[in-house]
């Protein structure tokens, strides 16, 4: 109860400053007169590179899962991801969607709630590593173009987090450390399922040519995402080269794992004002572009959302009527 009580609290404090902080920035009426007339071209681009990135995602889970003696198609990881994103509109971030995937398909495969929290874990973890060498790609492109210097700490952070992590998590010599903290999870109630995703993830250190091959394919959905987003800024009149949004990108992805906000309501909006803007980009259309994104997101609920109510009626018990 009081977890709960202090997670609604920061939702609430953060969603509060990011919201205040926008509207002292736009111009309400001027940015509803910017989304309301985007360019319908850029948005079903926008749109179609969005919902493309599923099908690779499932391959990439489907990969990290073989690899493990878990085999699944496809179509139903294509399925668990949709619905994931329909879960992610309501529960914290993306870690509400992860949290998803990992109960359906624990269910679907039973005895396997280890590794298959690994897959699900690593395929995030890979994500964000995939994500941070976009972002210093994007760095360097943008060196004596664009003024983003301030972003670049932002970044070497997150790389070095990364770095120890993936040590941490993959190092045979950390195991003998990593059992110290123990005793700490037991008292917290949290030392089986900290278990269970250390357990699940190290146990890839040994399949090598599949992080590889993940990684890979994460490349493409993420520089996918990214050409999405250019293509939400192109519909709202911001011309800018591809290059700022190769570090908009990946940033604002670990921007969207913040624990405290619903699918990042405010704080990615906030976040495309701030960037933006130091891009020389108005207030109204950075917002504007944010805004796009996030419909895009949603984009990505609606397939989800029909499974879930599908689903549902189909398990709706019949009644049987006497006489």
């Amino acid at each position: 109860m009081r977890n709960r009580v202090l997670r609604l609290a920061g939702t609430v404090i953060v969603t509060g400053l990011a919201a205040t902080y926008i509207v002292s920035k736009i111009d309400i009426g001027q940015t509803a007169h910017t989304i309301g007339n985007a360019s319908p071209a850029w948005l079903v681009l926008s749109a179609l590179l969005t919902v493309g990135t599923v099908p690779p995602q499932a391959w990439r889970w489907q990969m990290l899962l073989r690899a493990r003696g878990i085999v699944d198609g496809i179509p139903w990881l294509t399925r668990a991801y949709f619905v994931s994103y329909a879960v992610g509109q309501v529960l914290p971030t993306s870690v509400g969607g992860d949290a998803s995937r990992i109960y359906e398909t624990a269910r679907r495969h039973p005895g396997q709630a280890s590794p298959v929290a690994g897959s699900v874990l690593l395929e995030r973890a890979l994500g964000g590593g995939v994500t941070l060498v976009l972002a210093a790609v994007g760095i360097v492109l943008s060196i004596g173009h664009y003024d983003i210097g301030a972003y670049l700490w932002v970044e070497v952070l997150f790389v070095v987090l990364t770095l120890a992590a993936g040590f941490v998590f993959f190092s045979q010599r950390m195991r003998r450390f990593v059992r110290i903290g123990v005793p700490l999870l037991q008292r917290l109630r949290v030392e089986k399922p900290v278990r269970a995703a250390y357990e699940g993830i190290h146990g890839y250190r040994a399949h090598a040519s599949t992080l590889f091959g993940v990684s890979a394919i994460t490349t493409v959905a993420q520089l996918s995402r990214v050409v999405a987003i250019w293509a939400s800024g192109e519909a709202v009149g911001i011309h800018l080269s591809i290059r700022p949004y190769v570090v908009l990108g990946p940033l604002l992805f670990l921007v969207m794992l913040v624990p405290f906000t619903v699918n990042g309501l405010g704080v990615r909006e906030a976040f495309f004002v701030s960037f933006l803007g130091k891009l020389g980009v108005a207030h109204d259309p950075a917002f504007a572009c944010g805004f796009l994104f996030f419909v895009m997101t949603l984009l990505l609920a609606l397939p989800g959302l029909a499974v879930l109510l599908w689903e549902g009626v189909r398990r709706k018990p019949q009644v049987v009527l006497d006489g």
